[in-house]
């Protein structure tokens, strides 16, 4: 095992920011408008004495952790907080250990404590999550070290073993030194369930495109992700003027489709399947798609093998990724692959890429794909770049930048610092900073530089306390 440094965790503060999206977001069940944005600081005091702050920053989003129908939106956001609260207790616990120890120390308490207070997996594990890259922000900078490199030594001291027992003779320092981070990622471009289609509908007409014609004009994108709704006529009937658009643009594409928990059991999604491969017009998207995520209800979905269905695309579990032990139960009744997102936690991410690893068999591949959650431009879109940039991945889905006017609401000095630091992932275009994307690609150079893959910082002088629940 690499030696990790051992550190006390001496402070952490929450803070707080409204986000306002230009167009409203359809996921599932819920018509997003608006969202606070959280931020961590964590202050972290090495054996030597040198202290050092870092951040990281996740929207707070209802209806996606738990969309219990009795549970108002309010309701989730306090979930979400009341989660911060309880890992905090535990983090600034006086015993110094390594990153990945202060998280291994208190996974399964966060678990439980979180399941007494009604916070299921998903939720208690948020807190933990963002903790975890504000302390390795904090580590590497103190370390003079990228996040990448930190990565290729194990500076954290990543050690899964010590949670999981099928790690046991598993070199985890020879897997991370062995990965081959990324300098640029294609941008995979979420189509919700309201987003206009075709043409120039003009909802805001702020200059940005709107329809997923517009986007392609715009950004130049080849990969996409669908939204599902779990109504067969509906859904076949989007798909058909979404293939459209796709195949006038004449651009070699790849798409993975999201049911967001909208289909009850198996059956639901083969209607699906079944009546997109009987229509003539998405004969060419079918052979597009490269994967489906969560098409059944999270209650349901690990019940049921979903193997050895004729022909459908391999299926992903994102909502059912509710702690370490999910990948392995999804694999077993047929699932191939797992969503990486950081408000699920980077360190989860990491294992399950090793999982792939160990798996792997000539006649079967595992994987994990990246996956969105309106992550906004600053910390949040760049640490969650960086893990995916880290992991190997050629597609990322990202969507904060077309719900969301950018840094626009931001302060300009706040603009300017990010631009300044990360021009290659940046530009200045429309009134505001927003994320630069070329040829649907984004370049992640400027993300290798000292620190958890930021070169600026959140005015914290804009930003609130975040409540206490």
């Amino acid at each position: 095992m690499s030696v990790a440094p051992a550190f006390r965790i001496v402070e952490i503060e929450f803070h707080e920011r409204p986000v306002r999206l230009r167009l409203p977001f359809r996921f599932g069940v819920l018509t997003l408008s608006a969202a606070p944005q959280v931020f961590a600081r964590a202050r972290i005091r090495l054996a030597d004495g040198r202290e050092g702050w870092g951040a990281a920053a996740e929207m707070l989003i209802p209806k996606w952790f738990d969309k219990n129908p009795d549970l108002s939106n309010e309701d989730n956001l306090d979930q979400l907080r009341r989660s911060l609260w309880l890992a905090r207790e535990k983090y600034l616990a006086a015993t110094p250990r390594t990153a990945f120890g202060h998280f291994a120390a208190h996974y399964r308490e966060q678990l439980t404590e979180g399941e007494t207070a009604g916070l299921n997996a998903l939720v208690a594990s948020f807190g933990p999550a963002l903790i975890d890259r504000a302390v390795l922000d904090a580590l590497c900078r103190l370390s003079g070290e990228s996040f990448f490199s930190a990565m290729g030594k194990n500076l954290p001291g990543l050690d899964p073993a010590a949670l999981l027992p099928e790690f046991r003779d598993f070199d985890m320092d020879r897997f991370l030194a062995a990965l081959h981070p990324r300098r640029s990622i294609h941008a995979r471009h979420t189509v919700g369930l309201v987003d206009p289609i075709d043409g120039h509908p003009r909802q805001v007409d702020d200059g940005l495109p709107e329809s997923l014609h517009e986007v392609i004009e715009t950004y130049g994108h080849r990969w996409f992700k669908l939204k599902v709704g779990g109504d067969l006529g509906a859904d076949l009937a989007r798909l058909r003027e979404i293939a459209a658009v796709l195949e006038r643009h004449g651009r070699d594409y790849r798409v993975t489709l999201d049911g967001n928990e909208q289909y009850p059991d198996l059956d639901g999604l083969l209607a699906l399947w079944e009546g997109m491969r009987a229509d003539p017009a998405l004969t060419r998207f079918c052979e597009a798609i490269v994967f489906i995520e969560q098409p059944i209800h999270r209650q349901q979905a690990l019940a049921q093998a979903v193997d050895g269905v004729q022909g459908l695309p391999p299926l992903l579990i994102d909502e059912s990724d509710g702690d370490l032990d999910a990948f392995p139960r999804a694999r077993a009744l047929g699932y191939r692959g797992v969503s990486s997102k950081s408000c699920k936690g980077f360190y989860k991410s990491l294992i399950n890429a090793a999982r792939c690893q160990r798996w792997w068999t000539p006649a079967r591949a595992y994987f994990l794909s990246g996956e969105d959650l309106t992550t906004q431009a600053g910390l949040a879109v760049q640490q969650d770049l960086a893990l995916v940039a880290l992991l190997g991945l050629g597609h990322v889905e990202r969507n904060g930048h077309h719900y969301v006017n950018g840094m626009a609401d931001l302060p300009e000095t706040e603009q300017a610092a990010f631009l300044a630091a990360h021009g290659d992932l940046y530009e200045r275009r429309q009134g505001a900073v927003r994320l630069r994307i070329r040829d649907g690609q984004l370049a992640l150079d400027s993300l290798y530089g000292a620190g958890f893959a930021s070169g600026a910082g959140p005015d914290w002088e804009h930003c609130a306390p975040m409540p206490t629940v």
